[in-house]
């Protein structure tokens, strides 16, 4: 057994867990794009919004790319299997992304043909869509997906493909479970909460302020019912083990509850995660002045309890890609990933991204320094107005 090879496969693992948790906090943009029409009451206001969100659009996007392009690299199994095969749920998401990045730049374009109001709906299609696809895909790590994998195929010259889909749905069959479904809902619901919050932090107008507060108390419960439903579904089902002395995946039951118990790092942080995204939520409704500080709260928390979500599935000797047609075709950290000299040559690379993130911190204060007025919109020229 190459200990160093296992570390470096767990490492990776932690990376790309690391970069889904980053996305799905930054999927705010989405959450707010689902809600310029529910905030904005005329077309000042949705300029606000929609201003507000363009200043960290391509934050989402980028970091979308690079965990895909992460996935590829340290678990390319995954990723042809996945990507390869359950490819119509994949194309929807990029579709999605592709009407956010075109409605962006051609929204307050002159000589629009089209339109603001159908850049907007663009934009909503992207928010409702996206954040639920994204959800439901991510919800198969734990309910398994329809493939099969034979690495001996390699060796076919008429049919040299490792990994085959067994429906002709592609990735959408994932929607008829709907504890998927619920993960996906819970999802879009969180990035709508964390959007109002984001909206209190950078916008400087008192009826939206108003109207965002309202949204919260409307949208919390929602994602607490699916994400609590979630939880305990997951906790009370069937999992997906490994043996690591054969590789051999087999059912246990109760596995992400075991988890949790015999990870208690994990479970601490699962906890402390949805303790902050609460306490973010609290503070924003009931105490005026701290409202601008949840977003930071409840954004903190999204990042360590969906971390903890995705070592939960992929830790522990757990297959975190379960294959419902042939048990031992699923995928884990140890059989999927790249090999030991490309692990550790990406490793060396990655040293740079506490400096990524570090940019991107300096670059969001300097943005948001001070809040967004329309007063800034009309009268800064140098700003560039989406």
């Amino acid at each position: 057994m190459d200990t160093t090879y296992i570390l470096l496969q767990q490492y990776w693992w932690v990376l790309v867990s690391l970069l889904g948790s980053v996305l799905v906090f930054l999927m705010f943009v989405q959450g707010g794009q689902s809600l310029i029409y529910t905030l904005g009451k005329n077309e000042e206001q949705r300029t606000l919004l929609v201003n507000s969100l363009g200043r960290k659009w391509e934050l989402t996007f980028t970091t979308l790319v690079t965990f895909g392009g992460a996935f590829f690299a340290s678990f390319p199994l995954f990723y042809s299997t996945s990507f390869g095969g359950a490819y119509w749920v994949w194309m929807a998401i990029l579709f999605c992304f592709v009407l956010q990045a075109v409605s962006y730049e051609y929204r307050t374009k002159p000589g629009n043909a089209l339109g603001k109001k159908t850049f907007e709906i663009f934009l909503f299609t992207n928010g409702l869509l996206g954040t639920i696809l994204i959800g439901t895909a991510v919800g198969t790590f734990f309910n398994g997906a329809m493939f099969t994998v034979n690495k001996m195929n390699i060796t076919n010259p008429e049919n040299p493909v490792i990994s085959q889909w067994a429906t002709p749905w592609h990735g959408l069959e994932a929607v008829l479970t709907f504890h998927n479904v619920a993960l996906g809902l819970a999802v879009f619901f969180l990035s709508r909460v964390l959007a109002n919050l984001y909206f209190l932090n950078s916008i400087d107008n008192e009826k939206l302020t108003q109207s965002a507060i309202k949204s919260l108390k409307i949208n919390t419960p929602l994602f607490l019912l699916f994400f609590v439903f979630f939880i305990i579904r997951l906790i009370t089902k069937d999992g997906f083990a490994l043996t690591p002395q054969t590789g051999e995946v087999f059912i246990e039951k109760y596995k992400y509850l075991h988890n949790f118990i015999q990870m208690p790092i994990v479970l601490i942080m699962f906890l402390a995660g949805l303790v902050s995204v609460i306490w973010g939520i609290y503070v924003s409704v009931l105490y005026k002045k701290y409202n601008n500080r949840g977003i930071w709260y409840s954004g903190i928390g999204t990042i360590l309890a969906v971390l903890s979500l995705f070592l939960l599935a992929g830790f522990n000797n757990t297959a975190y890609y379960p294959s419902l047609v042939d048990l031992q075709s699923s995928l884990t950290i140890y059989n999927s990933s790249s090999s030991k000299f490309t692990l550790s040559v990406m490793s060396v690379v990655s040293i740079l991204l506490p400096f990524v993130i570090a940019y991107i911190i300096i670059a969001w204060r300097a943005i948001n320094r001070r809040k967004l007025t329309t007063n800034e919109l009309i009268e800064d020229d140098s700003l560039h107005v989406y």
